[in-house]
């Protein structure tokens, strides 16, 4: 294991006092009140009908316990992201809520200081089936004041050949998150990126973007996807049209990623970097970009852990949630479904070049 220097962990709660048997999709903020907000879904497991969100506020070492945040109804929650809109000084919880991912739908609480009180759950867009708004990562707020979120659909009917395919797009407020609108799927040649295999387990295509913007209209995603690389789609006009989507050098096991661009341009990654479909979900890692994205380097790992002897999978590290933060860096993670740690990360000074 390649440790990074500067990086500092700590469990957002002890695993064995955790009111819930399993835990996942963690999703963190750094709030106006200067602590940090962090929420994720737990249950008896993934998918099950008690399984809510949670949520608990810290900092410099110290949080709250895990507080119940939203229950709409008996039935699964999914996949909080949180977003802290400094223009506003409000953050909003997003999270769905469905017993299968193609009805989920996308709810929000709202609150105005700094996560200790919401208001009452509402849906994103009323009546929607299948998932509006961020679906994993967090929304960015662009140069020109948009609001633009990381979306996914698992199921999409992109033609009547590819139908239940994996696709992306991107959600649009133009106030703030109250309204929205969706974007087209962005452009996929699944046959290409799949090698010609057929849709379907090992080709489905791609989900749960994570966007930043490199220049006032100039927008950028990366995916998680089902063909061993994660994927990348540009954009150069604030994110009404995409580049066709296309494969990078970093492997991808199929699982969530998500990375943050501080001020001076670098975008730092977190990732799982195994380049199997459903591959293990370890180790997990961090790289950097002082280009664009272009090229990365990878710092270190944050967790690997062989598996014990005599068990067929690795322990789970995974779902990782970062953002630029006055510290440098924060980061939320999945530690074996067991519980949620929290990172902060120092990066050293951007080189200068000449």
């Amino acid at each position: 294991m390649r440790e990074i220097p500067g990086l500092r962990k700590e469990f957002v709660f002890d695993p064995s006092e955790a009111p819930f048997e399993s835990c996942h999709a963690a999703t963190v903020a750094e709030t106006a009140t200067g602590e940090y907000c962090a929420a994720w879904f737990g249950g008896t497991k993934e998918g099950a009908r008690d399984v809510s969100i949670w949520m608990s506020l810290g900092r410099g070492g110290r949080w709250s316990r895990p507080v119940l945040a939203a229950r709409v109804r008996d039935e699964a929650h999914w996949n909080p992201v949180l977003f802290h809109d400094g223009s506003s000084g409000e953050t909003t919880l997003f999270f769905k809520v469905g017993a299968r991912i193609s009805s989920w739908e996308t709810w929000v609480v709202r609150s105005c200081d700094g996560g200790r009180t919401w208001s009452d759950p509402a849906e994103l867009v009323p009546g929607d089936r299948g998932g509006r708004g961020p679906v994993k990562n967090k929304p960015i707020r662009l140069s020109n004041g948009d609001i633009l979120a990381p979306a996914s659909i698992e199921g999409y009917p992109l033609t009547a050949q590819q139908a239940g395919l994996w696709a992306a797009f991107v959600d649009r407020s133009r106030d703030g998150g109250r309204t929205w609108e969706a974007s087209p799927p962005v452009p996929m040649d699944i046959e290409r990126l799949s090698g010609g295999r057929p849709a379907g387990k090992d080709a489905a295509g791609v989900i749960q973007p994570s966007l930043w913007e490199s220049a006032p209209g100039h927008v950028h995603m990366l995916l998680r996807s089902t063909f061993g690389w994660i994927c990348r789609s540009d954009s150069t006009d604030y994110g009404h049209t995409w580049d066709a989507i296309c494969a990078t050098n970093l492997p991808n096991n199929n699982s969530g990623l998500d990375l943050a661009r501080l001020p001076d341009g670098r975008l730092f990654l977190l990732c799982n970097p195994v380049g199997a479909n459903w591959g293990p979900r370890t180790p997990l890692s961090m790289f950097v970009s002082a280009d664009n994205g272009a090229t990365w380097d990878r710092i270190g790992d944050i967790e690997d852990e062989p598996a014990p002897a005599g068990e067929g999978r690795k322990p789970e590290f995974s779902y990782p949630s970062v953002i630029a933060c006055s510290e440098g860096l924060a980061a939320v993670y999945t530690w074996k479904r067991r519980s949620i740690v929290f990172a902060l990360y120092t990066p050293p000074p951007a080189r200068r070049l000449g």
